[in-house]
């Protein structure tokens, strides 16, 4: 089984497949509005069925290599996740994401995890340019792009909408030639 530490605290990365449906649940279902403020994820995920099919769309995406999806354990718990929502190899281009429940904020799981897998991304799959997308009152996201040493883009305005309001998205990006000179 694939685990990466994030740290010596207990913090692991490790693959999220299907039959990991109940304790994606269960982390979603502890933190169903605070993951909902700002990302379709907590409606998306609302019984072990709909738990099972996101993680059945992808291990689709992982077997045609069009996206992946990690989660985040902390202490044997699974606390959140990070994902290549979409991937194109040909094209050198990837979009990042993540959540994480409430009680494991604030510990910069999600900054490690997303580090792990955009490492992956340039140095293993040739990935050009990395994104992240963050509704613009998404403070802890765009935080998380800045240490990332990720650039703002620019701003979608009203891009979608979100639990009935509009959202502004902001994009933030790094490609491989910046990655690479950080490290």
């Amino acid at each position: 089984m694939f685990a990466r530490s994030l740290g010596d605290d207990g913090a692991e990365l490790r693959a999220l497949e299907p039959w990991h449906a109940e304790e994606l649940l269960a982390t979603i279902d502890r933190g169903r509005e605070f993951v909902g403020r700002f990302i379709g994820l907590a409606d998306r995920i609302t019984d072990l069925a709909s738990s099972r099919s996101f993680l059945e769309s992808y291990a689709q995406k992982a077997a045609t290599d069009t996206g992946r999806l990690y989660g985040i354990w902390l202490d044997g718990t699974l606390v959140g996740g990070v994902l290549f929502r979409t991937m194109d190899v040909a094209q050198g281009t990837a979009e990042a994401g993540c959540w994480l429940e409430p009680a494991a904020a604030g510990r910069g799981l999600v900054t490690r995890a997303a580090r792990v897998i955009i490492d992956w991304a340039i140095r293993e799959r040739g990935i050009h340019r990395v994104e992240w997308w963050a509704a613009s009152g998404n403070a802890a996201s765009i935080a998380v792009a800045r240490r990332l040493g990720m650039r703002r883009d620019g701003v979608l305005r009203e891009h979608h909408e979100h639990r009935g309001v509009r959202q502004d998205i902001e994009v933030w990006s790094v490609l491989a030639r910046e990655w690479e000179a950080e490290a």
